[in-house]
């Protein structure tokens, strides 16, 4: 309560500087400025803009008056600056104006570049403007420089806050933009090395009358006009293969993907993720894709192959390490669980400690025990292959074990980054396959899939051999942005309303 009374006096300040402002005939919303160079470009080029007149414009982050003279730093996108503002020089119009404003408020400078008698590069104005006045405190993030490096030691670290106001997020803590700056870049990375692949970027329904492709709980709405319900999508899945029936080969999509499932350090209800489909391939040729392109993007975002995540070292360089999956579950477990029946599964589970629900078939169960049991130990960059049937409906047989599907996931630092099949174009198995999930939903698992009608009917019309691919872009994000949470790679994650 005490800091909530002091920032209203903060802000009656601010207002009345605004008030005051207006009175000058100085409008503190101003409409344009004509900058022509950022603080970046200013410092890296001092040799040859010394003496020489620029506009900059950006937030004020600190203000040292000396009475008819002051130092500030403003920031812009690229970095900061310091100002130095003199009533002789700028007028005392300009200058009253400096006076009024805060920390927070944004400005534009003209003026000359030099260096100060301590060294330090900075725009000596002869016109300074207000161009929106702040009517609300910033945080004041602290540094001092310790051994030539800028050391922050009271930063806006309050992670709600931080998540509810990226704006201030964004504002004060340099690090922050960095991780979206990256962020952008892995997504073009990503999409030029498709696109020189020749493969086609794609839109599908984000609005479905059907959801499908994964195992997922759907957000639903109503649509009035033809008084139906609505899902958002789960995946991109039905619809791209769809376009490989339709006689497209190599198709992807980068697109938001919703699922009413809970929120933790790895899951967000609404995510990024990219899916790629090809024709006349299969895991093999996929698993070659990923590893290569994965490499291909950390190389050009982080420099290399090889990065620190959360203080291990991750090594992307190709080859990486395929196990099948019943071999980790024995590796990690101790037992040989190929082949068992449910109710041994279900025995083996409970064994484990593992969390299963009486209403699991085997395929369930045994992806709760490869979460708790084999995922943890997967750090390097590894292809866990060979999934059972049950748990991959939409996958194709593999050609030697009818009771496995050719399928592989790759886990990186004990987190799933990206799911792959060698795609099911059999329609009478995909009925079949979708009959089971709906006896799985009927049965209390609100993840089964629907049965799709119109996608058989696709597939009964001949879909080729194809590989397909998810990946998520924002468990990518965090691994290559040493992000612990996936809070810390979106910028508006989904929260609980404030109180």
């Amino acid at each position: 309560m005490e800091h909530q009374e002091e920032l209203n006096d903060l802000m009656k300040v601010r207002r009345a500087k605004l008030t005051r402002l207006q009175e000058l005939g100085i409008n503190p919303f101003a409409y344009t400025f004509s900058r022509d160079i950022t603080a970046r470009d200013i410092l890296d080029r001092f040799a040859e803009l010394e003496e020489k007149s620029v506009s900059v414009a950006g937030r004020v982050l600190t203000l040292r008056s000396m009475g008819k003279a002051a130092f500030a730093d403003i920031a812009d996108a690229s970095g900061k600056i310091q100002i130095y503002v003199r009533r002789d020089q700028v007028g005392d119009q300009a200058y009253e104006v400096f006076d009024l404003t805060d920390i927070g408020d944004l400005v534009g400078v003209t003026g000359t570049v030099h260096k100060t008698r301590t060294g330090e590069i900075t725009i000596f104005a002869q016109k300074f403007e207000l161009l929106t006045k702040s009517l609300r405190p910033m945080p004041v993030v602290k540094e001092r420089v310790e051994e030539g490096q800028t050391v922050t030691y009271d930063a806006f670290a309050d992670t709600e806050l931080r998540y509810r106001q990226r704006y201030l997020d964004l504002m004060v803590n340099r690090d922050v933009r960095q991780t979206f700056i990256a962020r952008s870049r892995i997504v073009s990375a990503m999409r030029r090395y498709l696109d020189a692949r020749g493969y086609l970027e794609v839109e599908t329904p984000v609005l479905q009358p059907l959801y499908g492709g994964a195992a997922a709980r759907p957000f639903v709405t109503h649509h009035n006009a033809l008084d139906m319900n609505l899902y958002l999508r789960i995946a991109d899945e039905l619809y791209l293969k769809r376009l490989i029936v339709g006689g497209f080969e190599g198709v992807y999509e980068i697109s938001k993907d919703f699922r009413n499932e809970g929120i933790d350090r790895s899951h967000n209800p609404e995510f990024t993720m990219m899916e790629l489909y090809v024709a006349y391939q299969d895991y093999h040729f996929m698993m070659g894709l990923v590893e290569e392109m994965v490499g291909t993007i950390t190389a050009e975002v982080c420099g290399g192959t090889k990065i620190s995540y959360q203080g291990q070292e991750l090594d992307f360089t190709a080859p990486w390490p395929r196990v099948r999956m019943f071999e980790a579950l024995q590796r990690y477990t101790g037992m040989d669980l190929y082949g068992k029946s449910r109710d041994e599964l279900y025995a083996a589970a409970k064994a484990l400690h593992c969390e299963v629900e009486p209403f699991m078939e085997s395929g369930k169960i045994l992806d709760e025990i490869v979460k708790e049991k084999v995922e943890p130990h997967l750090i390097q960059p590894t292809f866990l292959c060979d999934y059972p049937v049950e748990l991959s409906p939409l996958a194709k047989r593999h050609r030697d074990d009818p009771r496995l599907v050719e399928r592989f996931e790759a886990f990186v630092a004990g987190r799933e980054i990206c799911n792959a099949f060698s795609e099911l174009n059999d329609p009478i198995d995909q009925r079949s396959r979708f009959e089971q999930q709906m006896k799985a939903k009927a049965a209390g698992d609100e993840e089964a899939q629907l049965l799709d009608e119109d996608f058989l009917r696709a597939l009964e019309h001949g879909m080729p051999p194809t590989a397909g691919l998810g990946m998520g872009i924002d468990r990518l994000t965090m691994l290559l942005t040493d992000a612990p949470s996936i809070r810390d790679v979106i910028l508006f994650p989904t929260m609980r309303p404030e109180l």
